[in-house]
This record gives C-alpha cells, structure tokens and sequence, in this order.
C-alpha cells in the first residue's frame, strides 16, 4: 500500500515539476527562436506543445522515481548463496 501512495504522490508532484519546465522551456524556445506573437502563437505554442509534453514526462519520471524508491526493503539484507 505504501508503493501505490507513494507512486501517486510522484505522479502528482511530477506532473506539476514536469509542467513548470515545461512552460518554462516553451519560454526559452520562443526567446531563442523569435517565435513571432502574432494572434497568441507563441503563448500557443508554449502551452498546447511544451507543457503537455512536460506534463506526461514529469509524471512518468515522479511515478517511476517514487516507485523505486518505495519498493525497496531496507531491512532486506543480502544474503550469501553458499
């Protein structure tokens, strides 16, 4: 039960990191590139394209991340085969 409130809690922490990045990327992408504003491109740009992606990336990280960390046994202790 913990893994699962733990994968969750990284999904959720993940995906908000993984937007903030995100937007601030599209942010960069924009400056760097001289996206031109005209009718909201940029801004559209930045959040129908970077943010997503930081999103679903974000979350997959913080889930998996989280995950591994809770499922390892800290009492476990290795054991010798012989």
């Amino acid at each position: 039960m913990k893994v699962v409130a733990l994968v969750l809690v990284g999904l959720f922490l993940g995906a908000i990191v993984g937007g903030v990045i995100g937007v601030v990327l599209g942010l960069i992408w924009t400056a760097v590139f001289h996206t031109t504003s005209f009718e909201g491109y940029s801004g559209m740009l930045i959040f129908f394209t970077f943010m997503p992606i930081g999103v679903i990336g974000g979350a997959l990280i913080g889930a998996v991340g989280l995950g591994y960390i809770a499922s390892r046994d800290p009492t476990a202790v290795p054991r010798d085969p012989a």
